[in-house]
Order: structure tokens, then C-alpha cells, then sequence
């Protein structure tokens, strides 16, 4: 959930480390360091708490010239936000270390190393690593050996980045269910657990396989695979530009990549639309065989695309008439699980790196899924290489950690998995061609919707003071209005939760007073009479409703009633439709709170632990 960058090279690499440490600004941290090695000197490290900015601060103040460096963002998993705690961490003043993950048998580790003698300055478990990294090497070990060793001996999820003062000609990387790839430079090389943060130095990039350790020198390579073999691993192109995650006129990367999406959905559907309907190739060479076999659907998935997946299941059931399950990945893995006959397991992440996810891929493979599809926005990632079929989003970077586009994305690609198991099971011409003019139609529909900006902007305002806010939706625009929930409470830090309509009875209508605003989404379809009387047991109860309704709805402004007209859709495409101004509305609520929007508090933009 941190950032490494590291790199080897004949010039000084301190600006190289900090600008990659900038460019992982985006994944959520709290504090931050660099360790730089030269030549002729020991490793200087210099650690602050806070951004970057501060860091870049503390190096100008003390010139670190050394062409050998690590450097790391950190947010915080054992041990609070501290200098101390911040990475790189050394052992005997000889090694310095920069980890991603969780080393879980790290207090065993540490009671043996505090018996040797050893002297723990940091209450993080990576510190026991950069120790028993120290041990080797002073047994005599080479650094790659050293590294190789200790890894034998940790349990968890690491990606790691160590250097040696006795090798200033040496950098070694390891990976085990922790992100990490190799930069390929002239004459140098870079490591890092995103590509972004290297794209100022090179495009062309290593990926390191589970179990992986490389060791960089200035001229060349060496990668071991977890069995100990010497392995090539291909250099891959990217093709993401140098300026892609830049801001540009845009306040904040959340208010980019919302009026992003337009453009984001039709590179989503771009190539992968017949006349008259979904290309089966677009999944991969043998789609149309496991696609066209498909008796049931099971979906994994984390946080907003958790709330895709749900999104899903109405869209499958109905159009393909196949039984679809999802399920939240951190309990997925964690339950005994009955596997359906021919199933399709599909996962659903916007990093493809997310640890919940990956780990219910293995098992579902492990537990006899004969067939494995990967909705991913990143064609490196881990999730991407582990699937048979993948469907990637090409949402481009997404910075801001409030997923906008990210969804978006993931729904329009899920609409094409739906249509694609529908034509297989029967679906009729006609309704399949009407559904492709629908998605065709879809990035025009929602530049209509982003016209309401400045309108959602001055009902922000009324948002501002409450503590709480509920979220009402019915069918498939509930698992919408838990993601408006989920959007408000990140980025503006508002209690907000989101229930189906229905449900109100049952409970939730116990809080409904005139300081619980209610936002409630409301399509022209077959479930809005159901919704309007549900909404009437607000009003009854003194609350303040804000409906987001279709233009054909027939509710009007009034006392204790705000209604914001949308554009008139089709049912199919309604839950986009509707997201627009559940993320708008969060944006400037936050705004105005003055809250951190690219970068809410406690949170990370890739969960790459558990």
C-alpha cells in the first residue's frame, strides 16, 4: 500500500527518488524517506513525517550525490506514523531496506534477534528483515544471497528494495504478493511498485513474478524465480505517457478523472463492439469456447468494484438468465466454498494488485474454477498474468483515491461480459443490437450529465454541516447509491450508508430527522412507484430529501423535497448514468469541508495487504 522507487545508475540518483516518490503520492501514505549510497562513503538516509514536499525539503538541506539509492512512501500498518517508522530502515549502519507488505511471523523474528543482540529502533515488523538481512551478510553472504535467505524465512507479503555499503555496485529486489518492477534504463536501473513512478527515466519495465529476486547493477541483470533458477523475464513497452497522471487545469486529479469519463468509457468499448453486437474476442483467443459454456457466474471484488460486481448480478440474472454470486474477496478467501458447475470466476480490480482479490483468484483456481476472467485497468498487473480470459478497462491513471473513472470503467466493461454471456444463451438480434446503440450512445449520455456540475456544486453547500447522510436506492441503482455512500464518507469524512429503499421500515427510518439529509436515486422504471412511497415515509418524518430523478419522473421541488432532473436513458444504462452526480455531489461537499480529495486520510489507492 506504500511506494518504492529505487535506482542504480552512473549519476546522482536523489532527484530520480524523489520525483518517483511524488509520482506514488496517489496511493495514500503518511510518511517518507530516501537512503543513498556512494562510492566512496556510508548510506545517508534522511526520513520525515508528512509529504514529500518535506523530504525534498530535508535532501536540499543536505546534498546526497550517491549514484545508489532506495526510497519509500509509507502508510502506516504496525506502528504509528512516525520518523522512526518511516522506511528505509538499516541494521549496523552496513544495509537499508524499503518494504511493501506484511511480515506476519515478525514477532517470532524479533524475539530471536533481541536474544542475539540486536537493537530495534521502530515498532514496524520491517525492521526484523533489514536484520536478518544484516545477519547474513555478516556471515559472509552476498547481498542477493543474503536477501534470498532471509526471504526463505518470511511469512506474508513482501516487495523489498536493499542495498549493501560493503556492494555500492549493487541493488537487489525480491517480490512475493507484494507489486514491484524493474525499470530498464542505459546503463541503469530503476525499481518501483508502479510504473507511473518511473516513466520520467524509462517505458520500458520488468515484472517481477512471485517469488522473484533481481539483482541491478548499472550494466546488467540477474533474476531468480522462487525456485532458485536463473529466469528472463520479458521488458515490456508502456505505452502510458510521461504526462498522463498530470493534473492539467483541473483543481484536483478526482475532478480530472470525473470529467474524464466520457472519453475513458469509449476507450473502454473502443474495438470491442460489432454492428450489432460484443465481440467475443475482446476477452481473449479462447473466449467464445468458455464463454459459450458458462452455467454460472461467481464475482470478487474490493470496495467500489465490489459495488460494480453487485451492479452485475441484476445485469447477468436478467439478460443471461445465469445465477451470479458476488462476494467481498476478504471473506471470499476466508469460508469453506461449493464451487458451481461450469462457473466463470471473474474478478475485479482497478489496480490488479489489490491482496484480497489476488488471494480468492488462487484459491479459486485451486478449488477446481475451470475458467478465470480478470477486469482490470493495468496490463502488467498480477491479476491480469493469473487469468485465462481478461477484459482490460483502459480508464488510463487513476490518481485520485475516491474511484471515479476506475467504476465507471468496470461497469462498461461488465455490460460487455453481460451482453456476451446473453448472446450465448439466446438472446434475441434485435434486443442485442438495441443494448450496442445503448453502450455506443453511453459516453454522449454522460457528457449530458456533467452539464448538472454547477448545479450539484450549489447543493453541496446543504451538505456541508450534517454529520450524516443516507442513501436510498431500489434493483440495480442500490448498489449505486452504496457507492454515492462510499464516495461521501471517503473523501468528506460524513458518516454516510446507503440502504435499499425498501428496507427503511425496517430500521433506518429511526434516524431520519431534519439534520439527516436523504439522497435517493430515482430512474423512470419499473420499481418507481415502490420508490415514491418510500419516500414519502421520509417526508413524513421531517427529513430533507435530495431525489436525482430522470427527467419523466414526476416529482416536483417542494417543501423538504429537491429534485435534480437527469437526462432521460434506458434502464440498461441507468447506473452510470446515476453515478455522475453521486461523484459529484461527494466532490464538492469535500470541497467545501476542505478536506484532502486526491488524498483522503487512512486510506491508500492500491490495497496491496491484507
Amino acid at each position: 500500500m506504500c511506494g518504492i522507487v529505487g535506482a542504480i545508475a552512473y549519476r546522482p540518483v536523489s532527484a530520480i527518488l524523489l520525483e518517483g516518490l511524488r509520482r506514488l503520492e496517489y496511493r495514500g501514505y503518511d510518511s517518507a524517506g530516501l537512503a543513498v549510497l556512494d562510492t566512496s562513503g556510508p548510506i545517508n538516509r534522511v526520513r520525515t513525517l508528512g509529504k514529500v514536499a518535506k523530504l525534498a525539503d530535508a535532501v536540499g538541506a543536505q546534498p546526497m550525490p550517491g549514484t545508489l539509492g532506495i526510497a519509500h512512501t509509507r502508510w502506516a500498518t504496525h506502528g504509528e506514523p512516525s520518523t522512526e517508522n518511516a522506511h528505509p530502515h538499516v541494521s549496523g549502519e552496513r544495509c537499508a531496506l524499503v518494504h511493501n507488505g506484511i511480515i506476519e511471523n515478525h514477532e517470532t523474528l524479533r524475539r530471536t534477534q533481541i536474544a542475539d543482540g540486536h537493537v530495534f529502533t521502530s515498532q514496524t515488523d520491517t525492521e526484523v528483515a533489514v536484520h536478518a538481512i544484516h545477519d547474513e551478510l555478516a556471515a559472509g553472504f552476498s547481498l542477493t544471497d543474503a536477501v534470498r535467505r532471509t526471504t526463505q524465512r518470511l511469512d506474508g507479503a513482501y516487495a523489498l528494495g536493499v542495498i549493501d555499503s560493503h556492494d555500492p555496485h549493487c541493488l537487489v529486489a525480491a517480490r512475493q504478493g507484494s507489486p514491484l518492477v524493474i525499470g530498464v534504463g542505459f546503463q541503469e536501473h530503476f525499481i518501483a511498485s508502479d510504473v507511473f513512478a518511473l516513466l520520467p527515466v524509462t517505458n520500458r519495465f520488468i515484472f517481477l513474478e512471485e517469488g522473484d529476486i533481481a539483482e541491478l547493477r548499472r550494466d546488467g541483470r540477474t533474476i531468480w524465480d522462487a525456485q532458485g533458477n536463473v529466469v528472463e523475464r520479458p521488458v515490456r513497452e508502456s505505452a502510458v505517457a510521461v504526462d498522463a497522471a498530470e493534473r492539467g487545469t483541473y483543481r484536483h486529479f478526482m475532478q480530472k478523472e470525473i470529467f474524464e469519463q466520457p472519453r475513458a468509457i469509449a476507450d473502454t468499448l473502443e474495438g470491442r463492439l460489432g454492428a450489432d453486437h460484443v465481440l467475443p474476442e475482446a476477452f481473449g483467443n479462447d473466449a467464445e469456447a468458455l464463454l459459450s459454456s458458462t452455467r454460472a457466474v461467481t464475482i470478487v471484488a474490493c470496495g467500489t468494484s465490489y459495488h460494480a460486481g453487485l451492479v452485475a448480478r441484476y445485469w447477468i440474472e436478467s439478460l443471461a438468465g445465469i445465477p451470479c454470486n458476488v462476494e467481498v474477496a476478504s471473506e471470499y478467501r476466508y469460508r469453506k466454498r461449493v464451487v458451481p458447475e461450469d462457473a466463470l470466476f471473474v474478478t475485479i480490480s482497478q489496480s490488479g494488485e489489490t491482496a484480497d482479490t489476488l488471494a480468492a483468484l488462487r484459491i479459486a483456481r485451486d478449488s477446481g474454477y475451470a475458467k478465470t476472467l480478470a477486469i482490470c485497468n493495468v496490463p502488467e498487473s498480477s491479476l491480469v498474468r493469473e487469468s485465462d480470459l481478461v477484459l482490460l478497462t483502459r480508464a488510463g491513471p487513476e490518481i485520485g483515491v475516491a474511484s471515479t473513472k476506475a467504476f465507471t470503467t468496470q461497469l462498461a466493461a461488465l455490460l460487455l461480459l453481460t451482453l456476451n454471456l446473453a448472446h450465448f444463451r439466446g438472446m434475441s438480434a434485435a434486443d442485442e443490437a438495441a443494448a450496442v446503440a445503448l453502450l455506443r450512445a453511453l459516453p454522449g449520455k454522460i457528457e449530458q450529465v456533467l452539464s448538472l456540475d454547477e448545479r450539484i456544486a450549489e447543493l453541496a453547500q446543504r451538505f456541508v454541516e450534517k454529520p450524516n447522510t443516507l442513501f436510498l436506492g431500489r434493483g440495480e441503482q442500490y448498489p449505486i447509491a452504496m457507492e454515492g455512500a462510499l464516495k461521501l464518507k471517503e473523501i468528506s469524512y460524513i458518516h454516510a450508508e446507503a440502504y435499499p429503499a425498501g428496507e427503511l421500515k425496517h430500521g433506518p427510518l429511526a434516524l431520519i430527522d431534519e439534520d439527516m439529509p436523504v439522497v435517493a436515486v430515482a430512474p423512470n422504471n419499473g420499481l418507481l412507484e415502490k420508490l415514491k412511497s418510500n419516500l414519502e415515509e421520509v417526508r413524513a418524518r421531517g427529513g430533507e430529501l435530495f431525489v436525482f430523478a430522470h427527467e419523466q419522473v414526476p416529482l416536483q421541488d417542494e417543501k423538504g423535497v429537491t429534485v435534480v432532473r437527469l437526462p432521460q436513458s434506458d434502464e440498461l444504462i441507468d447506473p452510470l448514468v446515476f453515478t455522475i452526480p453521486m461523484q459529484l455531489l461527494a466532490y464538492h461537499v469535500a470541497v467545501l469541508k476542505g478536506t484532502d480529495v486526491d488524498q483522503p486520510r487512512n486510506l491508500a489507492k492500491s490495497v496491496t495487504v491484507e
